[in-house]
């Protein structure tokens, strides 16, 4: 990439959009264009192709979504579905009409079946049933898979997608109502260190397998295709190891210095028994995660103890 070329981040103040943004100026790249959902309404099209008929981004990462955990996904999925096919089509077919060079779709782990071989290859795309919690959000981003392989096939745009595995880091979600297990960890840990709490109880038997990638990697991945990859066809992109979440719980304990116990409800149901991606791809490609789980957790508990801690032990 041209470090003059202007690259347009959708999503910015997300986790990943953020991400992203810090890794391109980071590198040097100074034009840059973000917009807040109060200044571009990305569900709407005439908003986005004005905007994009202003701009003439060059470059294009789609990393903006409706996100939630399980509840909210049951509860909405006609939002989880309409909204992100809106930002999705909008963003690609202003992508595609007023002349931009690349587009990196970002799409998610979870577009793929419920009961896929592990590890998770490319190739297990659309050969099995979804998991259920999740359809709705698994379908938006399986149609944004295939709309960038369209315009690839029938326009020639060099529009590619790369699906992430589980992320953390800063701008992550510590809700403990809809976060993910490491950000919850991260938050029970904490409240259970600072309260002097002997237990941590924690959902399940502890055995299930998950991998982790923080998005700072995940933003070298980015930055790395966006130079080197050109093919319609998705990568996944993970660090390639899992672990258990009894030994993730374990970790996060050690990094945060908790001495207390961790309580495993096993009344609890524990889902997916594993969920690991296939990165060799990625790897042939020539890239490679930096930053372990150890030295992730230890980032990621830093951003929640300048942004979240104050308010969470105020209680």
């Amino acid at each position: 990439m041209n470090k003059k070329e202007k690259i347009f981040v959708a999503g910015h103040r997300g986790m990943v959009g953020s991400a992203i943004v810090r890794k391109l100026k980071a590198e040097g790249y100074e034009q840059v264009v973000t917009r807040s959902r109060t200044e571009l309404d990305l569900t709407k099209e005439e908003p986005v192709r004005r905007f994009f008929e202003e701009e003439r981004p060059d470059v294009v990462v789609l990393a903006a979504a409706k996100v939630g955990g399980i509840l909210a996904n049951y509860e909405q999925p006609v939002a989880f579905l309409l909204n992100n096919l809106q930002i999705q089509n909008h963003i690609i077919s202003s992508s595609a009409d007023f002349g931009v060079r690349k587009l990196l779709f970002l799409g998610s782990s979870c577009i793929y079946p419920k009961f896929a071989p592990q590890p998770i290859p490319e190739s297990a795309l659309l050969t099995g049933e979804l998991e259920a919690t999740n359809e709705a959000y698994a379908i938006a981003k399986i149609a944004g898979i295939k709309l960038c392989q369209a315009y690839a096939r029938e326009f020639g745009k060099n529009f590619i997608s790369a699906m992430p595995t589980n992320l953390y880091g800063p701008f992550d979600n510590f809700d403990l109502h809809n976060s993910h297990v490491l950000p919850a960890l991260i938050r029970k840990v904490h409240h259970a260190r600072e309260t002097r709490q002997p237990v941590v109880p924690i959902w399940g038997t502890g055995s299930p397998r998950r991998e982790f990638l923080h998005v700072d990697d995940l933003a070298d991945a980015c930055f790395f295709l966006l130079k080197t990859y050109d093919s319609p066809e998705i990568v996944n992109v993970g660090c390639g190891e899992d672990v258990t979440i009894r030994a993730l719980a374990e970790t996060v304990c050690e990094v945060l210095g908790f001495k207390g116990t961790l309580e495993f409800d096993t009344s609890k149901p524990d889902g997916t028994p594993r969920k690991l991606m296939d990165t060799t791809k990625l790897t042939r490609l020539g890239w490679k995660p930096k930053i372990g789980l150890r030295e992730g957790i230890a980032d990621a508990y830093r951003w929640f103890l300048e942004n979240h801690a104050e308010k969470e032990d105020r209680g």
